[in-house]
């Protein structure tokens, strides 16, 4: 159970007008559409340019369509934004919180069913490019992790793309469900939906873990309605999210606990390191992951929740290197991989500033808002500007050319406590903004993910 914050939030100070965000947003939608033209004319037959991307910048291809979804989805925008902002500031924590994962659980299955129930859910993770087409061969775990570096480089005994594209603790995941008799891809599918959903919990949690209770509850309907649900729903990257988000909040109670005292701090600690360290075996880029973290610590000033979160992290590590699995091994091959397929032919030059358009559909034009007023230094201008980092790292490396609508989803999600920065009289519209932006995307382009 969460308790309200002892921390009186800090006094009110002049911010910027809403002029000022509609023009940020203004120039956002100039960078979207230029991404939309300038990847519209690479795609033009006798270009000599390969985007691996119809619809670019985003991966799917253009296809008005609709389905089962469309007006569930439709009708629960409308209820968090008519009545969201006012259930977060006046419910109990003991009721809210679930009361949000509920919702935005709701959102991402319905944003799903939009294309459909088989292409939409129960069969999205059914292509011969998933996880779930090597489970079936693996029969010895301990084998499979001794030889997993040796067959992520191309060649016939290779595994699958996104076997190969990832640590083994993502496969593992999908391994155990198979072993636990959840076993199939409508099986993989709820999972992923239901750790994605987390975000909804782990975000606020997170922000009065860190004395910002204010900036919980002004920012958990924003965290609902995330544009980034339409690939969370359903992609292994939605469950990436969703796991590690637990982790960093459960870092920040550690944070919080550590200062009141608690014993149950070291637990805390230790646990989050744990859950962050096996993030790093989810996927690689997830490395990056640890600005966030460390922007918890800082903002919480606790070098002992930092000395043991690392200690945890370090200990999934070496139980994975034990096994046979050395990650750095691992990151060496698939960077090989990576540019033996697509990621080999796509341009730098078009994706390094496209991949941002992506971004903006994903976070939403709230975001873009939130993020023009962030000020000083604070819970949410850590958290924020950590995630920012973590993504600009990761742009300006080259591995991330295209579908970071679905890879960055793990950093997205941390930019969302920047909405908290909105005047309270404009919330609804902005909520309206995000809406728009998911339904938009998902109606006019069949997503992969």
């Amino acid at each position: 159970m969460v308790a309200e914050s002892r921390v009186a939030p800090p006094p009110a100070r002049k911010t910027p007008g809403v002029r000022g965000d509609l023009v940020a947003v203004g120039l956002a939608l100039l960078l979207v559409a230029a991404a939309f033209a300038v990847g519209c004319y690479l795609n033009r037959p006798g270009s000599g340019v390969v985007l691996w991307a119809k619809a670019a910048p985003l991966y799917g291809g253009w296809q008005e369509h609709t389905g089962p979804g469309t007006v569930p989805a439709i009708l629960l925008a409308a209820a968090v934004v008519g009545y969201g902002p006012a259930l977060a500031q006046r419910l109990r924590w003991r009721t809210l919180l679930p009361l949000g994962y509920l919702a935005a659980l709701a959102w991402m299955f319905s944003l799903a069913l939009i294309d459909g129930w088989r292409r939409g859910f129960a069969r999205r993770l059914a292509t011969p490019y998933e996880y779930l087409h090597e489970v079936p061969r693996i029969t010895d775990i301990s084998e499979m992790l001794r030889e997993f570096a040796d067959r992520i480089v191309a060649h016939p005994q290779a595994w699958t793309t996104h076997v190969a594209g990832h640590p083994p603790g993502a496969t593992l995941v999908f391994v155990w469900l198979d072993r636990l008799g959840l076993s199939g891809s409508t099986w993989a599918a709820v999972v992923c939906v239901l750790a994605g959903a987390l975000v909804a919990v782990a975000v606020p949690v997170t922000l009065w873990a860190l004395g910002r209770a204010d900036a919980a509850r002004a920012s958990l309907p924003f965290v609902v309605l995330f544009p980034g649900a339409v690939w969370m729903a359903v992609s292994a990257d939605g469950l990436f999210a969703g796991v590690t988000a637990m982790g960093v909040a459960l870092l920040a109670c550690a944070v919080r606990w550590f200062g009141e005292g608690r014993r149950v701090a070291v637990a805390a600690a230790l646990g989050a390191g744990v859950v962050l360290g096996f993030g790093i075996f989810l996927s690689y880029g997830l490395l990056l992951l640890g600005t966030v973290a460390l922007a918890v610590v800082l903002a919480g000033r606790s070098g002992r929740a930092f000395g043991l979160a690392v200690a945890g992290a370090l200990a999934v590590v070496a139980v994975f290197a034990v096994a046979g699995f050395w990650w750095l091994d691992g990151y060496e091959n698939v960077v090989r991989r990576y540019y033996q397929g697509v990621g080999g032919e796509r341009p730098y030059a078009y994706w390094v500033w496209a991949n941002l358009a992506c971004l903006v559909l994903a976070a939403g034009p709230a975001v873009v808002a939130g993020v023009r007023r962030l000020r000083g230094w604070g819970a949410v201008t850590a958290l924020t500007g950590a995630a920012l980092l973590a993504i600009l790292v990761a742009d300006l490396s080259g591995l991330s050319k295209a579908e970071v609508e679905r890879i960055w989803l793990p950093f997205t999600v941390w930019l969302l406590p920047a909405t908290a920065l909105l005047p309270a009289g404009s919330r609804r519209w902005w909520l309206a903004g995000q809406a728009v932006t998911a339904l938009a995307v998902n109606h006019l382009v069949l997503t992969i993910w």
